[in-house]
């Protein structure tokens, strides 16, 4: 954000303090993973992950070695951000990214909330490295978390895995306001996930193993390899609906 021609110095960066990376927002679309698939949201992706997933459907948020982050997660203002999401009719607003708990104690990110809790709704989607602040945590109805497996290919364990975060969230799958999401490329994965079920004592229930992929065909084939696995270990499963519908499509 450049300074408005002849604004104060204080104003501008007050101006600057009610802004967030966007990457995009889009929407109505239904929720593509989760327990609550099929239902119709507004996706607000944010710009900036602290994880750098081999396979990763949205690089543009942050590989800076492809992608010139300014241009493509430009700083926008909050009023910009909530007037959008709230045109678009649905009643669920998805905070995405990249990783949105990079942005939970910037002032904006509270106004921003302000302003969407009374719309509808108010979903997170995350890695589960960043635990939740109470003031950011007290605005959202859901967290779907989603921590990385070493399937990523380019995080060590100690950057995918937070233990005081993973507490955290498991706190809140007990009191029903988050799940977990994990992404699967093949049955030892499924092993994998157990085993930090068992280390962190998440709930069975709040369980969802994800099959990777972003294609229909790649998705379909993962998730019939997978499945078996899944149901041996009493989780649930979801598809990604928004690939089978659209694959690649970006915004969908």
């Amino acid at each position: 954000m450049t300074p408005v021609p002849g604004a104060s110095i204080g104003s501008w960066l007050a101006q600057r303090e009610l802004t967030l990376p966007l990457a995009e927002t889009f929407g109505p679309t239904p929720q593509g993973e989760g327990p609550h698939t099929g239902r119709p949201a507004v996706f607000i992706r944010f710009g900036h992950c602290n994880l750098s997933c081999s396979w990763c459907d949205t690089p543009y948020t942050w590989d800076t070695s492809r992608y010139d982050l300014d241009r493509e997660c430009p700083d926008t203002s909050v009023e910009t951000i909530a007037t959008n999401a709230m045109s678009r009719g649905a009643k669920l607003f998805i905070l995405t990214g990249g990783e949105p708990m990079m942005h939970q104690r910037k002032p904006a990110m509270h106004v921003l909330l302000s302003r969407l809790r009374g719309a509808g709704e108010i979903h997170v989607e995350t890695n589960g490295t960043i635990p939740p602040i109470p003031a950011f945590a007290e605005h959202i109805t859901h967290f779907t978390v989603s921590p990385k497996l070493a399937n990523t290919g380019a995080d060590p364990l100690r950057r995918r895995i937070n233990h005081r975060a993973l507490k955290t969230f498991t706190d809140l799958a007990n009191s029903r306001r988050a799940c977990f999401k994990f992404v699967a490329m093949r049955p030892e994965d499924v092993d994998e996930v157990y085993a930090l079920t068992v280390d962190y004592d998440i709930p069975t229930d709040a369980v969802w193993i994800m099959p990777e992929g972003v294609t229909a065909a790649n998705v379909i084939r993962t998730h019939r390899d997978l499945i078996d696995h899944i149901l041996a270990r009493g989780f649930n499963t979801t598809t990604r609906l928004h690939t089978l519908l659209w694959e690649q499509e970006r915004a969908r």
